[in-house]
């Protein structure tokens, strides 16, 4: 399936749209973009409609100004609200996990279902080992990575932190290229790395104490980002919450290269 015939934009947020069925709506975290999800989309678009948005400065979708987590929830509501999406079923990972948090809390009665893979959380936004990025945009050093927009097969090494087995050096060219290609999108990331902090998914946490709606955390356990035990503390927290799927090995970025793993919990979960 090619899925760039799919691609559709409204409000300026440009996602792919397939299929057809109960609305799932897949949502990918930083240095990623929809194509995170192609396996997953096709294998699920017989059965349900597939929509996987790229986030602003990700992607197809350009920068915004509001260059925080809120302002990637902000840009997944519009897609929701503009389409008079209901009874949705959010599926997110990395920092996706932190946006569908905030689009939840947001919007509660439009969600009919929450996924989290690996992610951030409160406590946990951003993770230690990726703090470093972090202090390289605070210090507005991240001009410095540009040249790498043009060595995909250099950093499809540096990708193995998130894959166990990398994607095709195209994918991986599709996935940076936005982000520190160009200085609109090396200011934008600037601004959103800069910005990340636990205190920002502090209502977030609050809003899923009382979070009742099915609520899946499936976990690769070969993340070094997102250890388990961050699973083990959302299950505590989410009261829709009542198991986690372990995804063994799994690393931050297995909604890639272990589709099919994850399908099958989301199916399970669904069912």
């Amino acid at each position: 399936m090619e899925l760039e015939q799919y691609r559709r934009s409204v409000g300026g947020i440009s996602y792919l749209d397939v299929g057809e069925g109960p609305v799932t709506v897949f949502v990918h975290g930083v240095f990623t973009n929809a194509l995170l999800w192609r396996h997953c989309v096709q294998k699920l678009a017989p059965h349900r409609r597939c929509i996987a948005i790229d986030l602003p400065g990700h992607g197809h979708t350009p920068p915004v100004a509001d260059a925080t987590v809120h302002g990637l929830a902000r840009a997944v509501r519009t897609v929701l609200t503009s389409l008079h999406l209901t009874d949705v079923h959010l599926v997110g990972n990395d920092t996706g996990g932190a946006v569908c948090q905030l689009v939840y809390t947001a919007d509660p009665g439009r969600i009919a279902s929450l996924a989290l893979t690996n992610c951030d959380t409160e406590g946990n936004f951003p993770p230690p080992l990726f703090a470093p990025a972090a202090w390289l945009a605070r210090l507005g050093l991240l001009s410095l990575l540009r040249p790498l927009a043009n060595a995909p097969n250099l950093v499809r090494q540096a990708y193995r932190i998130g894959y166990q087995h990398p994607a095709p050096p195209e994918i991986i060219r599709r996935f940076v290229a936005p982000v520190i290609g160009t200085p609109d999108g090396t200011r934008f990331m600037r601004r959103l790395l800069s910005s990340m902090d636990s205190k920002q998914l502090t209502a977030a946490t609050e809003a899923l104490r009382h979070c009742t709606i099915p609520t899946a955390l499936i976990w690769g356990t070969g993340d070094r980002l997102f250890k388990l035990r961050w699973a083990s503390w959302l299950k505590d927290l989410i009261p829709g919450a009542t198991d986690v799927v372990i995804v063994p090995g799994g690393r931050l970025f297995f909604p890639d290269d272990r589709a099919d793993e994850l399908v099958t919990a989301l199916r399970n979960h669904w069912n």
